[in-house]
């Protein structure tokens, strides 16, 4: 490897990871780490990571095809208290599925009371009954093992506070890394938090980014400023969401549909605007066919409002899907469509996003053109960043796209693979 020199020795080659998120547990929190385990272990690495028992986690979604990316590696799973078993129980009136992504439910009295419950009294979040246990196992791991290693993952943010502790306990090289904004974080507007509560929350963010010995961050720009300036004189590093070539090469494309095939998976709520592209999608397709699929964590009232508004398009729902089988439906498009977080705009690119750059499938996101994720699709042959009401735009892309097959190429795109990301972490992390 380029660079500096990277010690060898079987002691200073082992990485403990603390992530929350761990197969089967679903979603995008979870693959992150997953792939830098699974090619940390490739590269002749040891990671060994402390997660929660699946059993007793608030795991939205569950995976289990996930498991095989991680064959191999040692995990240490531990129980948990969990508040937001109860939080999603008064929710939803189910225990499993946690608290609602990329919004917050306000709509009534009883949303807006538990969003005040969430906003003041799990500080920094309804996780943290789990850092207890995982102090307690990452205790015995370092003390038998002599590890010198530490990464600490959120959302949730909690688990960092057991990177404090463990800091203070031990003399390790601790990286916090924060997938997602903390304190800056767009739906914390809504949780209706006292100056206390929100005083508080800043406090240990900003003890966190002081106190460890450096910070990951997934991207630069707005995130990465925010947090510098809490913590002016800290190490900080950029190492991206990305996509796992294997499973690109190897998940072939689902059946092909007729007509034009639009395709959206991931999570979808209010909180993301799509009423434009509806109008437009409904305007073409008196027209043109098409077929409009979705998958991921979509509430059924949003599945019904969109297939009301597109009455001559098949309107296909297939539910939480494997990632592979998301993989699948991505590589059938015609077209992928994303839709960033009213408030996120200019905060992250998430890892679905380079999984659709690496389909090369044409892309058409809603957002700004400006933000990170605008200026990486602006280098794409056939990937657009559109502001949400540009009417004549959407409608150019999709006129443009119905009679033919296209590929979405991207330079240098090898940069976002797992195994590159995986070299530069290590870098950053075992470096000296």
């Amino acid at each position: 490897m380029e660079g500096k020199e990277i010690r060898v020795n079987n002691i200073q080659k082992k990485l403990l990871i603390l992530s929350y998120y761990w197969p089967p547990s679903g979603g995008s929190g979870v693959q992150r780490w997953m792939y830098f385990a699974k090619y940390l272990k490739k590269l002749g690495y040891e990671p060994i990571v402390i997660s929660v028992d699946e059993k007793k986690a608030s795991y939205p979604n569950i995976d289990y095809s996930l498991l095989k990316e991680v064959e191999g590696i040692r995990v240490i799973k531990t129980t948990t208290r969990e508040p937001l078993r109860w939080y999603s129980f008064l929710l939803s009136g189910d225990v499993k599925k946690g608290i609602p992504q990329g919004e917050i439910k306000t709509r009534n009295l009883i949303g807006k009371f538990l969003a005040f419950i969430r906003g003041n009294y799990f500080i920094p979040d309804a996780r943290k009954g789990w850092i207890p246990f995982a102090i307690e196992e990452a205790e015995k791991l370092i003390k038998q093992e002599e590890i010198k290693e530490l990464v600490t993952s959120g959302p949730p943010h909690s688990t960092h506070l057991a990177g404090l502790k463990l800091k203070k306990l031990f003399d390790l090289n601790w990286w916090a890394d924060f997938r997602d904004p903390w304190t800056d974080i767009f739906y914390n507007n809504s949780l209706y938090r006292s100056t206390k509560a929100i005083s508080k929350d800043r406090a240990l963010e900003k003890e966190v980014l002081q106190k460890a010995d450096g910070i990951i961050t997934t991207v630069g720009g707005n995130f990465i400023n925010q947090l510098k300036d809490k913590a002016t004189k800290q190490k900080f590093s950029v190492i991206p969401n990305g996509y796992d070539a294997d499973l690109m090469q190897n998940v072939q494309a689902a059946p092909k549909k007729t007509g034009l095939h639009i395709v959206y998976t991931g999570l979808l709520t209010q909180n993301q605007e799509y009423e434009v592209l509806l109008k437009v999608i409904n305007d073409c397709s008196k027209n043109f066919k098409i077929h409009f699929s979705l998958a991921g964590n979509i509430h059924i009232d949003i599945i019904k409002k969109i297939t009301l508004a597109l009455p001559d398009v098949k309107v296909e729902f297939l539910g939480y899907i494997s990632h592979y089988n998301a993989i699948s439906l991505m590589k059938s498009a015609d077209l992928l469509l994303n839709f960033i977080f009213k408030g996120a705009e200019n905060e992250m690119i998430s890892g679905k996003l380079l999984e659709y750059v690496a389909s090369e499938v044409p892309i058409l996101s809603f957002g700004n053109p400006q933000s990170e994720a605008g200026l990486l699709l602006n280098k794409g042959s056939n990937s657009w960043m559109v502001e949400n009401n540009n009417k004549s735009k959407i409608k150019l892309i999709l006129k443009s796209l119905k009679d033919k097959k296209v590929k979405n190429r991207f330079p240098q795109l090898s940069q976002w693979s797992r195994l590159t990301l995986t070299k530069k972490l290590i870098k950053v992390i075992f470096s000296k």
